[in-house]
């Protein structure tokens, strides 16, 4: 296992001070920080419940403002510092942007136990579609598949 060094440490803490404000300022007790270069390159707080929005987790909304300060949709040689061990939405999105590193401080045991579990959406993904809780269907494949077609022939497509 690594061993965080001094400056993760001063990393995590500003992530943990961000999630102990926002819980001042009326949102949900999260906070995260993306560092490149030793550099603090965005910050981040949940914000759900303060703006109706239910992606507007503390990496997601870190990760939207470091792609838009850096200009690219990659992150890597980023490191994300998060108060909490990211949910499963959050850590796709960290994944998607391709950061290099993930720190956490508090545990998704640790969520579960003040209301935040996320486990139920692991046991969701893992079923097949009829078995779901939100009912999931398939339609209007062919038509879709025009879309999927374009992006195979276009010449100029930035991959990601």
């Amino acid at each position: 296992m690594n061993q965080p060094t001094a400056d993760d440490c001063r990393f995590m803490q500003m992530a943990i001070d961000l999630s102990i404000e926002n819980v001042a300022n009326g949102g949900g007790p999260f906070g995260a920080v993306i560092v490149k270069d030793g550099q603090v390159v965005a910050a981040g707080v949940n914000r759900v419940t303060a703006n109706n929005d239910p992606t507007a987790h503390a990496e997601v909304s870190a990760i939207r403002s470091a792609c838009h300060k850096l200009g690219d949709f990659r992150l890597s040689g980023c490191t994300c510092y998060t108060s909490c061990e990211p949910c499963p939405m959050c850590l796709s999105a960290l994944y998607w942007a391709g950061v290099s590193r993930i720190w956490y401080g508090n545990t998704k045991k640790d969520a579960d136990k003040i209301g935040f579990g996320d486990d139920f959406i692991y046991k969701e993904i893992a079923k097949p579609y009829e078995k779901r809780t939100i009912p999931t269907y398939g339609m209007m494949r062919s038509q879709a598949l025009a879309a999927f077609r374009a992006w195979e022939e276009k010449e100029d497509k930035v991959e990601y």
